[in-house]
């Protein structure tokens, strides 16, 4: 008896039981997004679908998944539909045969606020300001004569980090090169953007950008739960308010700044005949913003924007590339004896090799070819779809993200022999020699491809091959103790986080000076 007033008890209990265990499959049916037409993927879980995967490096882990499920894979982030590329074809179809469909780069909460919305060019949707903006640019802001007008701004900022190295080598100690590195980078943008900066601005803007663009490169779930938006449940939206602000004042100073200058200039008139300053990119963008016939009207904003847009895309990675390479040459010293060879035979050891002997040092470019297709900077290139669009016979959707995995086309063994391996000479051979970084080869895309390929290519060709050649002339570099492996050798694990692919260790080295007399004034 008393066992069944027990069993009657519990019957309400048994009965919701049976009846959510006949039901939730129906329910988890229902919740499951549908995937009819779309490339192979993971297995997705109710609400926040395919999310759970998702570990840094970002890029490793893409790889892993399309080496598992297939070249071109979708994956459910909450309660969008994202795909990820594997290879070399499935990069070519998005980037080349279908680059009108993602014309779009994806906005995230961090992107618009960064980028005062759609102010700047990066994240700008493809239309008439955008294809202003570009050229200006191609021609004006980051072109062939604007580089080569601010050249002595990079040539100065690399004798500066060579003496602050040979300083620091008479007491033998190791030094942050990382640190350096970014220190170098950052201090050639900002003068570039406005030459007559003091250097706490510097400071204050190399310690900004990094807070940028590791904000933008934080997973924010409310990007991809519709339900969690405005809800900051990872507390980033106070930190986006504070950086911005920070960035904003920052940037104001720089316009104020420049503004002033202008005017003293134009009340100062013509007098005697003077040499034309060197206008540097707020100097154009100025007088671009006050031109009644410009094609199109750009504000205040459009000037932080883009700004903002040159710190972040040219100041971390140029310094990561930079980082990378060193790291690589130190672990293999037979290609750093190769490399240091051909400069003292081209340039020899009374003066610092610079940007207009790149030309000239073969294996220095395959170096930098080398280092771009195994350690891309940015290592995946976001679009958004703007309509539907076959690719390899799936059929996406409008407002499909999709991850162009830089890192896997440079690993592609459809096109690399043994991909893995650092191996310069690779780009000497017959299949390889004809190889440029522009975006027309697509094994070969550091910088992206189509109408969307970064501007900054030109920049980037400038300051790499020359600090890095002008470092590996002027020192010997021997790993710290306390940084090495087990092997001896520079761990080169990748750090986590960020729009920049970073070492996860700084790099940290002795610097030994090579040449005597050291060929600085």
């Amino acid at each position: 008896m008393i066992a069944m007033q027990e069993l009657l008890s519990l019957t309400p209990f048994l009965t919701s039981l049976i009846a959510f265990l006949l039901v939730s499959p129906i329910i988890i049916y229902l919740l499951k997004p549908k995937t009819h037409g779309l490339p192979p993927g993971p297995p997705a879980l109710p609400v926040i679908g395919n999310l759970h995967l998702l570990k840094p490096p970002m890029h490793r882990t893409l790889h892993d998944l399309t080496t598992r499920y297939g070249p071109l894979i979708h994956l459910r982030l909450g309660s969008s539909l994202c795909l990820a590329t594997g290879s070399v074809d499935m990069a070519r179809e998005v980037l080349k045969n279908h680059d009108t469909s993602f014309s779009e780069r994806p906005s995230t909460v961090a992107a618009r606020k960064f980028a005062y919305e759609t102010a700047g060019f990066a994240f700008a949707p493809y239309g008439e300001y955008w294809r202003f903006v570009k050229r200006l640019c191609m021609s004006e802001l980051l072109g062939p004569r604007t580089l080569e007008q601010l050249h002595p701004i990079r040539q100065s900022e690399v004798a500066v980090l060579l003496r602050g190295l040979l300083e620091n080598s008479r007491t033998g100690k190791a030094v942050n090169l990382s640190e350096e590195l970014m220190k170098l980078t950052n201090n050639i943008i900002t003068r570039m953007v406005a030459s007559s900066t003091a250097g706490d601005e510097a400071d204050v803007s190399r310690r900004v950008v990094k807070q940028v663009a590791d904000l933008m490169g934080t997973f924010n779930a409310e990007d991809y739960i519709g339900f969690l938006r405005g809800l900051n449940i990872q507390g980033l939206n106070k930190k986006m308010r504070e950086v911005h602000r920070n960035f904003d004042n920052l940037l104001e100073g720089f316009i104020t700044a420049k503004e002033k200058s202008r005017n003293k200039v134009l009340e100062q008139g013509s007098g005697e005949a003077k040499e034309t300053p060197v206008r540097d990119l707020l100097d154009i963008l100025l007088d671009v913003a006050g031109d009644p016939t410009a094609e199109v009207k750009i504000t205040r904003e459009n000037i932080k924007g883009f700004i903002l847009d040159i710190f972040t895309a040219g100041s971390d990675s140029s310094a990561a590339t930079i980082e990378w390479t060193l790291s690589e040459l130190i672990n293999h010293p037979n290609i750093m004896q190769k490399l240091r060879e051909e400069i003292d035979r081209v340039i020899g050891r009374d003066r610092v090799v610079g940007e207009a002997d790149v030309p000239n040092l073969p294996y220095l470019n395959a170096v930098v070819k080398e280092i771009l297709r195994l350690h891309p900077a940015a290592p995946i290139v976001y679009r958004i779809s703007t309509k539907e669009t076959i690719i390899a016979g799936y059929t996406i959707p409008t407002n499909t993200t999709v991850a162009v995995n830089l890192y896997s086309t440079g690993r592609d063994p459809k096109y690399w022999v043994d991909p893995d391996e650092f191996r310069p000479e690779r780009f000497f051979e017959e299949s390889n020699a004809n190889l440029g970084i522009k975006g027309l080869h697509y094994q070969l895309i550091p910088f992206g491809s189509g109408r969307r390929v970064c501007p900054g290519i030109g920049f980037a060709l400038q300051v790499v091959p020359a600090a890095l050649a002008a470092l590996v002339q002027c020192f010997e570099w021997k790993i710290d103790e306390g940084t090495a492996n087990e092997n001896g050798k520079l761990d080169m694990q990748e750090g986590h986080g960020g729009l920049v692919s970073y070492r996860a260790k700084p790099l940290v080295v002795v610097p030994i000076p090579r040449l005597d007399p050291f060929p600085l004034n």
